[in-house]
């Protein structure tokens, strides 16, 4: 039996390009005090010996791991996979790693991963949407770089991303509004997740904007899954006096309503029409096609990445917090076409007002 062969060390790295092992140290953690000769013939000498740097050491060495922690409620489904995608392309970009870990939106957990992950990574890209996240993400990232995304509470304490959730659930309102419709329920994400209270604040605003009395009984609960967006859509089905349209506060809820009306025999949009957020990719797909409002949800992760890039670069030197806020487009399709198709739903439910 062969013996296996024994990882090259930096030290016959040295010895064969005739340099220091300091020489060679300097060139793979990309200092600028070795001239490009030079640090060219270790490359080579290096390539020849498939020699390959000790992460760990170099990470002692520069008291960096190149590394970036993604904290995410999850990593299931297209809204947080698009996410991902968008981080992870920077990173790969600028040369970093992506460690990833899904905290359930369970604070606990999300402060254990905190912990877990304090030291073998540089900063943090964190969705924490959840109100009551102050206190954990001044507790455990006040002296680690981050940046936060989907909450207002790191506002003056780390650099946050945001969706303009008001402003998107408010142009869905406004079109359905514009259709004719009066009675127009909306499911809601998790109690406490700030995504969801401000589509609802959105939602709310509109209805007083246009003297249409709130109706508790059609502003249904969900928990931003598929699953939940059928069960509100039951819920609002078995109504003596059902909607005339459907705001769902994410598209999964959207699509999971879609499903219950299509199985029930309900004609989308001619009976009540549905609009979705977040204009996820089988958004257009699906039939009918869905009306959502557009978010470049890869945009989140990608300028995140791109912000906590720049100040780990910029070290002890940054001043400036940055608070960026992602604007959003409503994107109108079968579901809740321009030209409504529910003239019989809206005329039934006006003559019952």
């Amino acid at each position: 039996m062969s013996k296996q062969k024994a990882k090259v060390t930096i030290h016959e790295v040295a010895r064969s390009a005739g340099v220091s092992v300091a020489t060679v140290s300097r060139v793979f953690n990309s200092s600028d005090l070795v001239a490009k000769q030079t640090g060219e013939k270790i490359r080579s000498v290096a390539r020849r010996l498939n020699y390959i740097p000790n992460a760990s050491a170099r990470s002692l060495s520069m008291k960096r791991t190149e590394t970036i922690g993604m904290l995410l409620p999850d990593m299931h489904g297209e809204f947080f996979s698009e996410i991902i995608r968008g981080a992870d392309a920077i990173a790969h970009k600028e040369r970093y790693h992506l460690l990833l870990s899904a905290s359930h939106s369970n604070k606990e957990e999300l402060e254990t991963a905190i912990r877990m992950m304090s030291g073998r990574v540089d900063g943090f890209i964190l969705m924490s949407p959840h109100l009551d996240s102050e206190t954990l993400v001044t507790r455990y990232l006040r002296s680690i770089p981050a940046v936060i995304l989907s909450s207002s509470e790191a506002r003056g304490t780390h650099d946050s991303i945001r969706i303009d959730n008001v402003g998107g659930a408010q142009q869905v309102m406004r079109h359905l509004i514009s259709l004719g419709h009066r009675r127009i329920a909306i499911v809601k994400g998790d109690p406490g997740n700030e995504d969801g209270h401000e589509r609802l604040e959105g939602y709310l605003a509109e209805l007083r904007a246009n003297s249409i009395d709130m109706k508790e009984e059609i502003i249904v609960c969900g928990d931003f899954t598929e699953r939940s967006g059928y069960a509100a859509g039951r819920t609002l089905l078995d109504l003596k006096n059902r909607p005339t349209a459907v705001f769902a506060s994410n598209d999964e809820m959207a699509i999971g309503v879609l499903r219950c009306f299509r199985e029930a025999g309900i004609e989308v949009p001619r009976e009540i029409a549905v609009a979705g957020f977040d204009d996820i990719q089988i958004s257009s797909l699906i039939h009918p096609s869905l009306t959502s409002v557009h978010v470049d949800i890869s945009d989140l992760g990608s300028l995140a990445a791109e912000r906590l890039i720049e100040i780990l670069a910029d070290g002890t030197k940054r001043k400036t917090i940055k608070s960026i806020v992602l604007p959003s487009r409503l994107v109108i399709r079968d579901s809740a076409p321009l030209t409504t198709h529910a003239s019989t739903a809206i005329s039934e439910a006006t003559s019952l007002q």
